[in-house]
């Protein structure tokens, strides 16, 4: 019996359907957080794992995992292979933005993204005795901490914590109208802000400069864009 053209091309496209899936599925395993796969990556080859992460945020193909069994899995012990150190702004989840899951990375949040001894000592206990093996500092764009800095907001315990982001806009050069409305000077300081927290980690802790001196760590800078999803690179 004879195949009609039609009957051919839905044959031919569920095919090629069904091999498109498989493949989807096999790039996406859901790949669990152990010793095993801690140790066999290097300080850089955790970085491109994050950006692949990104990749697959912002392309909508995020790796679907079983969170429950991760949690079993990670019950006695755990092995991330990176520490964030973010923003508290709701729109930046560390996790989600580089598609990782539970007992993936470590995860240091404070508005305005730098860095004080509480932090820089977590940063350590990640890193040295836990595993880790990259730093990243994320900054994002719009960040209202960076806007409160630019414009010397005063309301409590806030005045204090952003005074630790006036380096930052100090660092971008003289500044003719300073003020937030300027989307291009926040994004300025933000990268300015980036950069000195990535300086600060290595300055003030001896324990990471150590590892980053001996090729264990790795500490980068990158800038979350709010309004695509998209993570880059920064210096």
């Amino acid at each position: 019996m004879g195949i009609s053209r039609r009957q051919f091309f839905y044959g031919t496209a569920a095919t090629t359907a069904v091999a498109f899936t498989a493949q989807t599925a096999r790039a996406n395993t859901c790949t669990m957080p152990t010793q095993a796969r801690q140790a066999a990556l290097t300080p850089q080859g955790v970085v491109e794992e994050l950006m692949a992460g990104n990749q697959r945020f912002v392309s909508g193909n995020m790796v679907n995992c079983d969170l429950n069994a991760q949690v079993l899995q990670t019950a006695e012990g755990q092995y991330p292979i990176a520490a964030v150190v973010g923003c508290i702004d709701s729109r930046v989840p560390p996790e989600m933005v580089f598609d990782q899951h539970i007992g993936d990375i470590f995860s240091a949040r404070i508005a305005g993204n730098f860095v004080n001894s509480d932090i820089l000592g977590s940063l350590e206990f990640a890193c040295r005795v836990a595993g880790a093996k990259a730093i990243v500092v994320l900054g994002h764009s719009a960040c209202g901490a960076v806007k409160g800095a630019i414009d010397q907001v005063e309301l409590g315990n806030l005045t204090d914590m952003l005074a630790k982001i006036e380096p930052a806009v100090q660092a971008v050069g003289p500044i003719a109208d300073r003020s937030s409305k300027d989307s291009d000077l926040v994004q300025r300081v933000a990268d300015a802000n980036v950069a000195l927290t990535v300086a600060a980690i290595t300055a003030e802790s001896a324990v990471l400069a150590d590892m980053v001196a001996g090729g264990e760590l790795v500490v980068v800078g990158a800038m979350h864009n709010v309004a695509t999803g998209e993570i880059t690179l920064l210096g």
